[in-house]
């Protein structure tokens, strides 16, 4: 294959090259006549005309880190994307607070050594890739700031009201 190293054509393996470069699946949509006309004006491949629209007028959104760090004034707070393997964690509770982004809120007090340890655990289980860059990254978070002489690891609580079951 011309202009593709041996290395590229093994990493890829078998098959086919993808069509736009990053994962993609098939899916089956009805269009007006006119859009159909519009989206061939920019490519004939209909696929790549739809992506090309797409990317054209998109905004360009930042794609979100696993885990990190908001600062105010010179405190941070871990911001986590919500992912199962996390929920799943002792003593862990997820605040969303949109975006898809969350607040790490633990039951009791002083959690925050155990939560490391825990999250070494759940990074041992995990399954996913994408669970375990999750946790690694938030264990990463946790560490450095603990390892640093210029951070300290404080906690605050988070007031959650729970709704229980209405009486009758």
């Amino acid at each position: 294959m011309p202009g593709v190293s041996a290395k590229s054509a093994v990493a890829r393996g078998r098959g086919r090259p993808r069509k736009f470069g990053r994962p993609s699946r098939a899916v089956t949509v009805t269009l007006p006549e006119d859009a159909l006309a519009r989206l061939g004006a920019i490519d004939a491949d209909l696929g790549r005309a739809i992506v090309a629209a797409v990317d054209r007028t998109a905004p360009k959104t930042k794609l979100l880190e696993p885990a990190e760090l908001a600062t105010y004034g010179n405190h941070a707070i871990i911001l986590v994307t919500p992912v199962k393997a996390l929920k799943e964690l002792p003593g862990v509770e997820l605040i969303p607070i949109g975006g898809n982004r969350a607040l790490i809120a633990l039951e009791g007090v002083h959690q925050i050594p155990r939560l490391e340890l825990d999250l070494h655990e759940a990074m041992e289980r995990a399954g996913d890739a994408a669970q375990r860059a999750a946790l690694a990254s938030i264990a990463r978070i946790l560490r450095d700031a603990r390892q640093s002489p210029r951070l300290k690891v404080a906690e605050r609580t988070i007031i959650v009201l729970e709704y229980g079951r209405r009486r009758r």
